[in-house]
């Protein structure tokens, strides 16, 4: 009795449906997880970063304490000579741009086509995105949902809660975290007391503040504090 031979796409045409619904169910879940997450750090304020938890593994690989100084503050509560330093030296087009310095993206990469030393085009808001959502490294996977975070928070956050958030969670020194707390652990005062001068040598230490520290300042990021208060008072005051 002769069988009948199996159609090939009627086999397959299931199996590729049942993997689109997957993928469809996927997608779909993350993005709405994603945006939640986003909307409710509109209102709440991070508790933890990975960065934070990862440092704290790495302390204890080297035989070190437990070590988290953080303290939240308000946007308020925070110095504008703070909020302009850090303005003026990560990304003095914050105000104007949504999410990302295009010119700043391009520099950085031909930079690191010459085989100079890797640079980042980052904003503060991809800076924000990065350690708030994310976790450590460098990867275009990571970068891919760095941008899409960055998106994110630009849609639903305004720019005075991604500048608190940043001005609150960001590294600034070996178990340092927020203005606040470096505030606190450089000049022994409040971040909202901060003068020009030491809220640009906080700022000049951002790139690497582990291994950069306001308590001992060398030549270069002397120099760097100098050009963060020039651009301090070429940008004024910030119009939020």
């Amino acid at each position: 009795m002769a069988t009948k031979k199996r159609n090939p796409r009627k086999t397959q045409t299931p199996l590729f449906k049942k993997i689109t619904n997957i993928v469809t169910k996927v997608f779909l879940w993350f993005l709405m997880v994603s945006v939640l997450w986003v909307l409710f750090y509109r209102f709440v304020n991070p508790p933890i970063t990975l960065l934070m938890v990862q440092r704290n593994i790495e302390r204890k690989a080297d035989g070190k304490p437990y070590k988290m100084e953080k303290k939240w503050v308000d946007f308020e509560e925070i110095s504008d000579n703070m909020k302009r330093a850090a303005v003026s030296a990560e990304d003095q087009l914050f105000l104007k741009h949504i999410g990302f310095d295009v010119k700043a993206i391009e520099k950085a990469f031909a930079a690191n086509q010459k085989g100079n030393k890797i640079k980042g085009g980052s904003t503060i808001s991809q800076q924000t995105a990065k350690n708030v959502f994310l976790w450590p490294g460098r990867s275009w996977i990571r970068k891919g949902f760095e941008a899409y975070f960055t998106l994110l928070i630009e849609i639903f956050w305004s720019k005075e809660r991604i500048l608190e958030v940043y001005l609150n969670v960001i590294e600034m020194g070996d178990g340092i975290y927020g203005a606040e707390a470096a505030s606190q652990a450089y000049y022994g005062k409040s971040c909202r007391k901060l003068s020009k001068a030491q809220a640009a040598l906080i700022a000049a230490c951002f790139p690497n503040p582990i291994r950069w520290s306001p308590k001992n300042a060398t030549p270069y990021i002397r120099h760097r504090q100098y050009l963060i208060m020039k651009n301090m008072r070429r940008l004024g005051p910030l119009d939020f």
